[in-house]
């Protein structure tokens, strides 16, 4: 790999995390500037995503390997479709509308290390001095940077709530991330995204259809505005850098870079929506993201 391929894909990882973290950004303000509820917003997302989705899907059944997608294949990429970004999308917009993005980024960042741990005690992988201490610290990082947060945060009655919401969105996450690394070498990595995306946003689709009458919709400059942006600055366009920069510098260098999301989330929401940056917050990040660099180091 030469220097300059290096710098260029370290540049688009680095751009890549830090709009990727704009996501809880885009989702307080709308919540403050729409009043809309998170299954709206979350369905919003998905509409503008949908031809970006459907464009990928087609160009990837035709460039990538041949073989056929089996029926067990179809039901696991359905079911970690709609863990991945159906339920784990829903519970951190849930949750974001009572705690603070700096935190959200934060919890739902323990998703490697829930990662870790499903594939020690569902496949029976071991975990071996660095694993363990990584978990020790990401862990001990959440308890300071919560422990932070609650002393601020004391006039909140879904405090609790909106954290465990945001909790299990990093646990459904890490299940998704898990089938795909079970599943991406046999179906191949663009149309097995593309293709849990869609199930993805059929099941979001459908969730609204029930909760919602789709006859009292109406569509607000703000609200179209905000889907838009959720769609294309923090989910499409990210996406499509972060596959790039894999291709140019490797997963690893990759997961590296990206560990700059908390820092970018919780600076944007200091900045962007007032929250107050403390020390405890801090500590606490400081040590999350230590932990998951010494689980990304490791093949």
């Amino acid at each position: 790999m030469n220097k300059k391929t290096y710098l260029a894909g370290f540049w688009i990882a680095l751009l890549g995390s830090i709009l990727f973290s704009t996501k809880a950004i885009f989702v307080k303000l709308a919540f403050h500037a729409t009043h809309a509820d998170a299954i709206t917003l979350l369905g919003l997302r998905m509409l503008f995503s949908l031809p970006f989705f459907l464009v990928v899907a087609f160009v990837a059944s035709n460039n990538e390997s041949s073989d056929k997608i089996t029926l067990k294949q179809w039901l696991y990429i359905a079911i970690t479709g709609m863990l991945g970004y159906y339920l784990s999308s829903l519970f951190d917009f849930v949750g974001l509308q009572y705690i603070s993005a700096g935190l959200e980024r934060l919890i739902l960042f323990l998703y490697p290390t829930f990662s870790v741990l499903l594939n020690t005690f569902l496949f029976k992988s071991k975990l071996n001095r660095t694993q363990v201490m990584a978990l020790l610290l990401t862990y001990l990082g959440i308890g300071i940077a919560y422990y932070g947060e609650l002393r601020i945060d004391t006039s909140n009655p879904n405090f609790f709530y909106g954290s465990l919401m945001v909790f299990l969105c990093s646990i459904t996450y890490s299940f998704y991330l898990v089938g795909t690394g079970r599943l991406v070498n046999r179906v191949g990595a663009t149309r097995f995204t593309a293709y849990a995306m869609l199930f993805a946003t059929a099941g979001i689709f459908a969730n609204y259809a029930i909760v919602k009458p789709l006859t009292g919709f109406v569509f607000t400059h703000n609200l179209v505005g905000y889907g838009a942006a959720l769609a294309i600055i923090a989910t499409v366009i990210p996406s499509f850098m972060i596959s790039n920069a894999i291709k140019k510098i490797g997963s690893n260098n990759v997961s590296i870079i990206t560990s700059i999301g908390p820092v970018s989330t919780i600076i944007q929401a200091h900045y962007i929506l007032g929250e107050k940056i403390f020390t405890e917050q801090i500590v606490g990040t400081v040590l999350v993201v230590i932990g998951v660099l010494l689980i990304g180091g490791k093949k």
